[in-house]
């Protein structure tokens, strides 16, 4: 799901609660829907597509397991028995490779030499560390270490924390978020809403670009970064992944990690400095790096290995323009099985991503089965890995089957709440892109609204697999199920949500639940569908908004295209 997955964060949500009850049918009958649904789009097929994919012959779908093969094999019978073609060339998959590093010396510790002194700070506890370069040993040794702000260069806002100064070889230490966060200043960054300079991607790949030695990102706050320390603490276990260098050549950092606020204040407070006063001080424009007068060692063993897994990629060809395309996106992959639990040990994900899965092939039916198929092609893009960092999207982004130039846009659901009808569709990231308009297009004429999503700081859009698309420059989508229910409004769909991400989400509690009320997500289904049927449409190109970070991406991507008059 669009969680702060990556190497360190695979793990997310692993301190189990006891097995809770799955999400509960809506308290009472809200009125009948009046959407008209195409034929395939109904109660019986999602709920089969939904209770298949969590069942624990699946094993949670984990990458490189027996149940993995179980669910692309099944996958592509789906859209066999459906009449869809292979999307790749003749090919029903696109193979992913992926580098495993997987820390050996778990009792590291991360070594501050200042004034005489010495502060180790303690694996797990202290900091979390990796190498993101997937070599056996990495070393810092006496590296200087830089306080950095928030570690961003970000022109549109007039912001560089890297201006006039020589990070080569150094360790840097920068706080998770960015400015506008800590000063919810609307004018600064885009103030609560998070940016993506305050994700931990950006803050690893700048420093790395930069040629920092090391990179050590602080966990100020659960608000701050979105997510507790035991996500990152749990995370740290086991292989960490990534794409190997020949796909994406981008430098990478030798070493790349976390620390606890309490760490930072101690080792701050060893080089005779005020942590909590540099944190206010970063957030305000013209703040100057603060070398600490101090040095950074440890050294990372690892075991290094090598996988490869697979996206799924179907397609309904189109008719006038086959050479473009319109994409659907949700990933197969979840947790796999834990043997070491008492009761369920499968993380069936039946939320995370089964309902994103179940809706594609829902949508993916419903197009094959046009009677007027549509004019550019259609392609039901599965990919894998995402729980281990969007690898499988970020393949398919450097590796395109169709290219970037000729792709209209992407649309990806993932982990949709099934919590009964809604008077609106969430959008994450709301105010990016002309397919918002559409998709409020499609809306209106079932009564509803698009709505933003309630918590814009923990920065969602940057966390599902959508974002590769919009960082290569593609329009791309993350619509969610709304909250504002039918009956009970706002209130219970939050309430409702929370008590997922408590209870059930990426938890073994994540499970099928034959009384669902599977209104609210078929009409979801419904408003989905018809954007793709518009944008399928030749000569239909929605843009990003003017304000949005990567509009000039895909204006010069397109710009040999409209030359060439296409």
């Amino acid at each position: 799901m669009r969680t702060a997955t990556s190497v360190l964060l695979i793990a997310m949500g692993m301190a189990m609660s006891p097995l809770h009850a799955a999400t509960p049918a809506a308290p009472a009958d809200p009125p009948a829907s009046t959407v008209a649904l195409a034929p395939q789009i109904n109660t019986a097929d999602f709920a089969q597509f939904d209770k298949t994919l969590s069942s624990d012959a699946f094993g949670g779908r984990q990458p490189g397991t027996v149940g993995a093969q179980r669910t692309t094999d099944w996958l592509v019978e789906q859209f066999k028995r459906m009449g869809l073609q292979p999307g790749n060339h003749g090919s029903w998959f696109q193979a992913v490779p992926a580098d495993s590093a997987e820390l050996l010396n778990t009792g590291v510790t991360l070594d501050i030499s200042t004034h005489g002194k010495q502060v180790s700070l303690a694996y797990r506890t202290d900091m979390v560390a990796q190498t993101l370069q997937a070599k056996a040993t990495v070393a810092l040794k006496d590296s200087p270490v830089v306080f950095l702000g928030y570690g961003a260069d970000a022109p549109n806002w007039h912001w560089n924390d890297y201006r006039n100064v020589d990070v080569k070889g150094k360790t840097v230490i920068v706080l998770v978020n960015d400015p506008g966060f800590a000063t919810l200043d609307p004018k600064l960054f885009n103030g609560r809403a998070m940016t993506y300079y305050g994700r931990w991607p950006y803050k690893w790949a700048e420093a790395a670009l930069q040629g920092a030695r090391a990179c050590f990102i602080v966990h100020t706050s659960d608000a701050a970064a979105g997510y507790p320390w035991s996500v990152l603490r749990n995370g740290s276990h086991g292989p960490q992944l990534s794409l190997p260098a020949s796909v994406d050549p981008a430098p990478r950092l030798p070493v790349a990690g976390w620390l606890t606020r309490d760490a930072a204040t101690r080792l701050f407070a060893a080089a005779g400095f005020d942590f909590n006063q540099l944190e206010k001080a970063a957030a305000k424009p013209g703040f100057k790096p603060v070398p600490l007068d101090a040095t950074a060692s440890m050294t990372l063993h690892s075991k290094i290995g090598h996988i490869e897994s697979k996206n799924v990629v179907a397609m309904v060809k189109g008719s006038a323009k086959p050479d473009e395309v319109v994409v659907y996106t949700a990933h197969w992959d979840h947790l796999g099985t834990d043997p070491s639990r008492k009761g369920h040990k499968v993380y069936s994900g039946a939320i995370d991503n089964g309902t994103g899965l179940s809706m594609l092939l829902e949508i993916a039916d419903a197009f094959a089965h046009q009677e007027q198929p549509p004019e550019r092609s259609v392609l039901f893009f599965m990919p894998t890995l995402e729980e281990s960092g969007l690898l499988g999207s970020q393949y398919y982004a450097a590796r395109p089957v169709f290219p970037l130039d000729h792709t209209v846009a992407d649309i990806a659901v993932d982990a949709l709440p099934i919590i009964g009808r809604a008077h609106d569709m969430t959008v994450i990231g709301k105010g990016q892109s002309e397919l918002e308009d559409l998709l409020a297009g499609v809306l209106k004429k079932q009564g509803r609204v698009i709505s933003p999503e309630t918590t814009p700081e923990n920065g969602f859009y940057f966390r599902s697999d959508h974002f590769n698309f919009a960082k290569a420059g593609v329009p791309a989508m993350l619509p969610s199920s709304g909250l504002d229910l039918l009956v009970g409004g706002k209130a219970a769909g939050e309430k409702a949500a929370a008590d997922y991400t408590a209870h059930r989400y990426h938890t073994p509690n994540d499970v099928f639940n034959p009384n669902w009320d599977l209104s609210g997500i078929l009409e979801d289904t419904q408003a989905i569908y018809e954007l793709g049927q518009h944008l399928s449409h030749a000569g239909v190109w929605p843009t990003w908004y003017a304000d949005s970070p990567f509009r000039a991406k895909r204006e010069a991507m397109m710009k040999p295209v409209a030359a060439a008059g296409k």
